[in-house]
């Protein structure tokens, strides 16, 4: 495996930065980072799995072990890398509450960045 230089932020995070898998094993590169800087809140990542378009996969934040200035260390090994999810956008609310009506800065935020990254604007 390459050096992947000293540990970094997920602020600073690139896309095209290459991800690995536990046992160093190349599974695939940054496409989007999910987070708001300004709360401090990391959702995870994007990766882009394959050579064609259309390859992404949802890496949860707590799924990521570590951050580096040249790579991003994942707590999966191989096997559990090749079943992440595809991205999906947030599931529709079935009933809504008064508390649903009080506005949430950081969901909201959240919210339109996913949909900025996904194309749902």
């Amino acid at each position: 495996m390459p050096d992947l230089g000293e540990p970094a932020s997920y602020v600073v995070l690139a896309e095209g930065t290459v991800v690995y898998a536990s046992g160093g094993e190349e599974v695939g590169k940054v496409e989007h980072v999910l987070a708001d800087p300004d709360l401090d809140v990391f959702d995870g990542i994007v990766i882009d799995v394959s050579e064609l378009p259309g390859g992404h996969r949802f890496v949860d934040a707590s799924q990521v072990d570590e951050v580096y200035e040249r790579g991003v260390m994942l707590s999966l090994d191989a096997g559990g890398c090749a079943r992440l999810p595809e991205p999906s956008a947030n599931p529709a609310e079935i009933e809504i509450e008064a508390a649903d009506l009080t506005p949430d800065n950081m969901h909201d935020k959240l919210r339109r960045a996913w949909d900025r990254i996904s194309g749902n604007y």
